[in-house]
């Protein structure tokens, strides 16, 4: 992503809302305030749909998260849920991650099934061989699929803390930092690792 377009997506979804909040909060309440901090995620996202066709990740964190949180204030839920919205999907992808580890194809063996047959035509057929063929990678693939699971629900839960904590002017302002500290950690976790499971295989899994 340009530096442009970063900057624009992180004040769409990130500065704007701590402005909205402040503008709306003195004249319509805590609730006006937080219902204002969802449009300007809201219409970036609807924006990047309308222009690209497509919805990146952090945007349909938003979409999800503030359909979520709409359900669950019709549903007489706390107005501080909109503070959650993106973190009310990671934390159940998270939950999905987790509940599908003990089984024999785990979450992330489909996503990365899904990535590397989007890189190349017979990249699927390369990463279903080693599948089959070493049990080191289907191990370590599980290994990463639980630990993404326990982070994105650990994100969840440390946000769904400070959010009842905290005055909802300090939490738009620190918890995408949070969650930025979160994902970025895994990420870097999931290179390391990575290289690892690579340095592990045979020389002839490299070619599968």
């Amino acid at each position: 992503m340009k530096r442009g377009a970063l900057l624009a997506d992180l004040a769409a979804n990130f500065l704007l809302p701590w402005l909205a909040y402040r503008w709306a909060a003195p004249r319509w309440g805590e609730a006006g305030g937080l219902m204002a901090s969802a449009v300007p995620p809201l219409v970036w996202s609807l924006g990047e749909l309308i222009r690209h066709r497509r919805v990146d990740a952090l945007s349909l964190l938003v979409l999800g998260g503030i359909l979520l949180s709409g359900i669950a204030l019709l549903l007489g839920g706390d107005t501080r849920m909109l503070l959650l919205r993106e973190s009310l999907v990671s934390g159940l992808v998270g939950l999905a991650f987790l509940l599908s580890t003990p089984f024999g194809q785990p979450l992330l063996y489909h996503l990365a099934l899904a990535t590397v047959r989007r890189q190349s035509p017979d990249g699927g057929q390369r990463f279903m061989a080693l599948w089959q063929a070493h049990p080191l990678f289907r191990t370590r693939i599980g290994r990463m699929n639980l630990v993404w699971g326990l982070g994105l629900v650990a994100e969840t839960m440390v946000r769904a803390m400070l959010a009842w904590r905290w005055p909802p002017e300090r939490f738009l302002l620190v918890s995408p930092w949070i969650s930025y500290g979160f994902y970025g950690s895994l990420a870097g976790w999931t290179v390391w690792y990575r290289g690892r499971l690579k340095g592990a295989l045979p020389p002839s899994a490299h070619q599968a």
